[in-house]
């Protein structure tokens, strides 16, 4: 079964911690730090694989998980990188977060391969920590955390021209007669379940490629029948080609049926009916006029008088079809040539916003200065505030991440209470 669109978990690796340790050999008694730093995570990125053509390979396995960095080791030892993982999908997939419904990276027009999640970076060793006046630091950094995402896939088909119809109006028939396509032709309803494309050669034209379009009925823009499956890949087509049984060989008016698609087509993106249309009216090799009616004549009187030009063909003849396909490549070579692509609306960096160095610092009701964060617990996790050195180290973490500057704008005196993190309390001194 076709398949294109799937909602997937994403997680990339977090980075090693760094490693405590001290060098000790047999004539080196009081050795200095030596803990090395901890490896990157892996990232998660995403592939174009111009082999594959659905999402169906999603419907299987959900959860996608990069490698985590390895911890650091004794003798300045930088633990092992973790391995990207690399997801492969097919071209034209559009990435989108799940949760805002925003792009993240649009698959097409050359955009064959993007970092989605970046891997947490390693924390440091000891060994980065010791100074002259704090020679055997007992603490190592942690590694950062990874970054973690539900997203959805969606396969929108790249092509020039879109072509839209009910079922069984001869589309896959055009398309195979037209193209080097060769879609399953039967004389049955939704025959079609996948997206044909062909692409058009033309003599003293340019050529094009050309989608046949399944699925659509009324209510498809509510998601009857295929319709939500198959409208999402008229997204990316410059030009439509609205293709009508003029025969009415089912009972079907085409004037009705090409008023009803296009209301579909408004209900589902209302910018769609912005782009140039076109009428194949297939079917004349039985068009039967013994009933006195013309219905290519109904039909150029109904849409024509908006720029819609009607062209009668059959698809099974061949009738008609070099006018239609002429005229098609004129619209197109109108039209800016660059490929429809769906802009990036969310970085997402900008989602996790670098936690490893947040913090916050703000005045409470009742006069105590709060300081608090994901650095600031990170911090108060690997630091020894009982001992001088680690004391010291802390005086200078507030001094060098900026939050001493932070509590004297908000105004701190000294004898004012300080709380760093949930339980440390201080008196503020300068």
């Amino acid at each position: 079964m076709f398949s294109d669109r799937a909602r997937i978990f994403i997680k990339s690796g977090k980075g090693g911690d760094g490693h405590v340790s001290f060098r000790r050999e047999l004539y080196v008694p009081d050795g200095g730090p030596d803990g090395g730093n901890g490896g990157r995570g892996g990232d998660i990125i995403f592939e174009v694989d111009k082999g594959l053509n659905t999402l169906s390979d999603f419907r299987h396995n959900s959860k996608y998980v990069a490698e985590s960095g390895q911890e650091g080791g004794k003798r300045r030892c930088t633990g092992k990188d973790g391995a990207d993982l690399i997801i492969k999908v097919p071209e034209g997939t559009v990435i989108y977060d799940d949760e805002s419904h925003k792009v993240i990276a649009d698959m097409s027009n050359g955009n064959l391969r993007e970092t989605i999640l970046k891997g947490g970076r390693g924390g440091k060793g000891n060994m980065n920590y010791a100074t002259s006046t704090m020679q055997a630091p007992q603490y190592a950094q942690p590694g950062q955390d990874a970054q973690e995402l539900w997203v959805r896939l969606e396969l929108k088909v790249i092509a020039d021209v879109g072509l839209v119809g009910f079922p069984n109006v001869g589309k896959s028939t055009l398309l195979s007669r037209v193209t080097n396509a060769r879609p399953k032709i039967a004389n049955y309803h939704f025959t079609t379940l996948n997206p044909n494309l062909g692409v058009v050669d033309l003599n003293d034209a340019k050529g094009f490629v050309i989608a046949d379009i399944p699925g659509l009925i009324e209510g498809a823009s509510e998601g009857v029948g295929l319709g939500h499956e198959f409208l999402r890949h008229i997204e990316r087509t410059k030009v439509i080609i609205h293709m009508v049984d003029a025969a009415s060989t089912e009972g079907r008016n085409p004037v009705a049926d090409i008023k009803a698609i296009n209301h579909e087509l408004y209900a589902y993106n209302p910018e769609l009916l912005s782009r140039p249309q076109v009428i194949a009216a297939n079917k004349i090799d039985v068009l039967n006029a013994m009933d006195g009616t013309d219905p290519i004549k109904e039909l150029k009187e109904a849409f024509e008088k908006d720029g819609i030009k009607v062209f009668p063909i059959s698809a099974v003849t061949g009738q008609g079809l070099k006018e239609l396909l002429y005229h098609v490549s004129s619209l197109l070579s109108n039209m800016d040539s660059t490929p429809v692509t769906f802009e990036k609306e969310l970085d997402v960096d900008t989602l996790f916003d670098n936690p490893n160095e947040a913090f916050y610092v703000e005045k409470s009701n009742d006069g105590i200065y709060l300081v608090y964060g994901p650095r600031v617990d990170r911090m108060l996790g690997y630091t020894n505030l009982e001992s001088e050195k680690g004391f010291n180290f802390f005086q200078r973490f507030l001094r060098e991440t900026g939050i001493l500057k932070e509590l004297k704008s908000l105004g701190v005196q000294e004898g004012d209470t300080v709380r760093v993190g949930e339980y440390l309390e201080f008196d503020y001194y300068d």
